[in-house]
């Protein structure tokens, strides 16, 4: 009986530090995404992507140095198109956010678990259940939802179109580059993996910065640090997050950064959340439940 009581508050213990984790990394992502906002355009996609990358190197190589890794790995052609997906992403979710409404942007980015699923059958040749069948028409159902404010209160429908385009790539983007850390991380340290982004993010973006740079002011500086370290925070809490919680649980709480994205879009932006966002929303978030909890069950099977 004692040993019971002490297992379940080790698990209970253990629950309340990933939930710690992950809400804080919603908090944090939440952060980058002000961030991003706040310069509005000002400074282009390619020098926030640089600067991130940038900041995102110095920390992963001292990490990476401090724990005596090799920081080079094993698989290095799937690193290096890991890093390279993860970049197109990056850019496409950068770019959202200087057009859409924060939470727009941010909900439409969480369709990503979706893809996941339809790229693992494809590329892995993983089963694709009925329920993952219904969980792809429920989120495109959400996406839709999530976009029709858009066009009725933007005066520019095409620059709209193309924004929630932009953010559904970056999205699929998104799934592919989890797909290649799935494959990557029966070999690869999780710091490695980590590492290979910015260093890909970087050559990649330095011939846009030098084709179009726009010097920053100190305002903006403020801005582009910010950015550089709550993406930090925000990866390093989701890691420790999901090594501690069940993808299902973990992935509902992930949305958490939807909810502060909002409230910052509300205070911060004076941005308008209607009830049609809120349903949207709510239909991604089950669409993406369905998907991880299916995606969990497929390979509990197989092991």
């Amino acid at each position: 009986m004692r040993e019971k009581l002490l297992k379940d508050k080790f698990k209970l213990e253990k629950n309340l530090k990933g939930i710690r984790f992950l809400i804080g990394s919603g908090l944090a992502f939440s952060l980058m995404s002000v961030c991003v906002k706040a310069i509005g355009g000002r400074i282009p996609i390619s020098e926030l992507v640089l600067a991130r990358a940038t900041i995102s190197i110095i920390i992963t190589r001292f990490f990476l140095y401090k724990n005596k890794v090799n920081p080079w790995g094993y698989q290095k052609r799937l690193l290096i198109i890991r890093g390279l997906l993860g970049t197109v992403a990056l850019f496409c979710i950068f770019k959202a956010l200087t057009i859409l409404p924060i939470a727009t942007a941010t909900v439409i980015q969480y369709i990503y678990p979706t893809f996941t699923v339809i790229s693992a059958y494809i590329i892995l040749k993983e089963f694709i259940s009925r329920r993952i069948v219904y969980s792809i028409i429920i989120g495109w159902i959400g996406i839709v939802l999530v976009s029709q404010p858009e066009f009725t209160t933007n005066s520019n429908v095409q620059e709209t179109v193309l924004a929630i385009i932009i953010a559904i790539f970056g999205a699929l983007m998104t799934s592919l580059a989890y797909i290649c850390v799935r494959k990557l991380s029966s070999r690869e340290h999780p710091l490695v993996i980590i590492y290979y982004f910015p260093l890909v993010s970087i050559p990649l973006s330095i011939p846009f910065v030098i084709n179009d740079f726009v010097l920053p002011t100190e305002t903006d500086w403020f801005w582009i640090i910010g950015i550089g370290i709550f993406t930090q925070i925000g990866q390093l809490f989701i890691t420790k997050g999901l090594t501690l919680l069940p993808a299902g649980q973990a992935t509902s709480l992930n949305y958490s950064q939807v909810i502060f994205a909002s409230i910052w879009g509300v205070l911060i932006f004076q941005e308008t959340i209607t009830s049609s966002v809120y349903v949207g929303g709510i239909c991604i978030l089950i669409s993406t439940i369905i998907s991880i909890s299916c995606a969990s069950k497929t390979t509990q099977a197989k092991i």
